[in-house]
């Protein structure tokens, strides 16, 4: 496995998935969405596995201030996607090209 989380320290789920791995000692690489964004190939491997709209967290300030409940070109909501990591629901638990949002054990399991 080649477990990658995307998250940020202060979100409780995040912190919950980094408690699973390592309870079980399973490695893990956690990138920290306040100091580095995806790149545009993981983002789009994490777009493609669930999709562009569960990637967006429609509760972020961000989201009502870009107005991102008006745009529907997925092409577009990708490209401020990138540009705003804060627009991210987390964590985005990573395993390769499949991927997570939030807090997911039963997906996990399937994993190991």
């Amino acid at each position: 496995m080649n477990i990658q989380i995307f998250g940020v320290k202060k979100c409780f789920n995040t912190q919950k998935s980094e408690r699973y791995f390592k309870e079980r000692k399973i490695k893990y690489q956690f990138i920290d969405l306040s100091q580095k964004a995806l790149s545009k190939g993981e983002l789009e491997s994490v777009k493609n596995s669930i999709g562009i709209n569960n990637l967006i967290n429609i509760k972020a300030k961000e989201y009502k201030m870009l107005n991102l409940d008006s745009i529907r070109s997925d092409i577009i909501k990708q490209e401020i996607l990138f540009n705003n990591p804060r627009l991210y629901n987390t964590p985005i638990v990573r395993n390769g090209k499949v991927a997570t949002i939030g807090y997911n054990p039963e997906a996990w399991e399937q994993w190991e």
